[in-house]
């Protein structure tokens, strides 16, 4: 699979295949020696799996990420936000450099550039997307080694979550349009996702068992028909029991408003598919008539539910359940502090112990 040949206007051509039947691969020299010792080089990373393209590190990152992205399995929300990503924030400063030639330095150069206009999560967003190509292109042998180690990432300032209290859920449902406000009920009394709000229909409510199945959520709509996609995870896929306040406000709800299409229980005013956009537009509109603090989003719908659940004594594994965490460890990296303190049990349990045995 490899050869050397004297060429007409002097030099040496290295001729290579990577396997057999593949593309031949050429590398020109001056002296045959230095050809021969080249050859030797290629015949033994082949024969020990260590080969890399000599060629390969001069493709663009730019070329490379979008021929990584284009084969990606991604739900359209993630394939619309990594090529909105990539493009924004990656390829203008890494885009049109040979993949091969970027260092670790530059990586980490670009990376505190990011964190002066990107949030600490976004520019870690975006760098585990450039990360993960860079691994796949050592994965496919163009670069032997990737530049993204020992990267210094921007620290996240500790978020501690308050959860609204009931009077400004009850103003938040006020201030809605009345096709909403089911919704806001909805979602405060079951914790569940705004995509997956979205993509409730009639068939996923079990109303005698009081229960919702949360199996899809609206991804896209197009002509006003929706367009259902998977959940963000394994875990997100669960069946929630419904509070009877919630099971009245969406029986009420449907008799005024009926079913949208594909049977959504949750349309917009003209009765199509809900989308982000113009939803929050109308709650960022009822959130300042209800006096909400500044930032509100529908997601502290979800934290209101976790700190009732955690109020009235649910286990932390019922808590991550009814949320769909994947883990416990997400479940009390979020809402530990929402917990009752334990100081008093503790004293109590030592004096028990050690009180006992000095009275010995």
């Amino acid at each position: 699979m490899a050869s050397i040949d004297k060429r007409p206007g002097g030099g040496y051509r290295a001729r290579w295949r990577e396997f057999p039947g593949g593309p031949q691969k050429t590398r020109h020299f001056h002296r045959k020696k230095d050809a021969e010792r080249f050859l030797d080089v290629i015949r033994g990373d082949l024969a020990r799996g260590n080969y890399i393209d000599p060629d390969g590190g001069r493709i663009l990152f730019k070329d490379y990420a979008e021929e990584w992205r284009s084969a990606q399995v991604h739900r359209r929300g993630t394939a619309v936000a990594t090529e909105s990503y990539l493009r924004l924030h990656a390829y203008p400063r890494l885009g049109n450099r040979p993949i091969g030639q970027i260092r670790r330095s530059e990586i980490q150069a670009w990376v505190k550039d990011r964190s002066e206009v990107l949030a600490p999560g976004s520019v870690e967003l975006v760098y585990r997307w450039v990360a993960t190509i860079f691994k796949a292109a050592v994965g496919d042998r163009l670069i032997a080694s990737t530049p993204c180690v020992r990267i210094a990432l921007p620290k996240r300032p500790p978020r501690e979550i308050r959860p609204l209290p009931v009077e400004a859920i009850d103003a938040l449902a006020a201030a809605m349009p009345p096709r909403y406000r089911a919704l806001i009920v909805f979602a405060a009394g079951t914790g569940v996702r705004q995509g997956e709000c979205f993509g409730v229909t009639v068939d996923r409510i079990d109303f005698l068992r009081k229960q919702v199945r949360i199996d899809q959520q609206v991804t896209h709509a197009v002509g006003g028909v929706p367009e259902f996609g998977p959940l963000k995870t394994q875990a997100s896929y669960r069946t929630i029991p419904l509070p009877q306040v919630v099971t009245d406000a969406l029986a009420a709800h449907l008799a005024e408003f009926g079913e949208g299409p594909e049977r959504l229980v949750f349309t917009n005013a003209r009765g199509g598919p809900l989308r982000r956009s113009p939803f929050n537009e109308a709650w960022h509109k009822a959130a300042e008539v209800a006096g909400l603090p500044a930032g509100t989003t529908f997601h502290d719908l979800r934290h209101f539910y976790a700190s009732l659940l955690i109020a009235h004594g649910c286990s932390v594994k019922a808590v991550q359940s009814r949320l769909g965490h994947q883990s416990a460890v997400e479940t009390l990296d979020t809402y530990s502090h929402l917990w009752p303190d334990s100081d008093d049990e503790t004293r109590d349990a030592v004096d028990l112990v050690l009180g006992r045995s000095e009275a010995g």
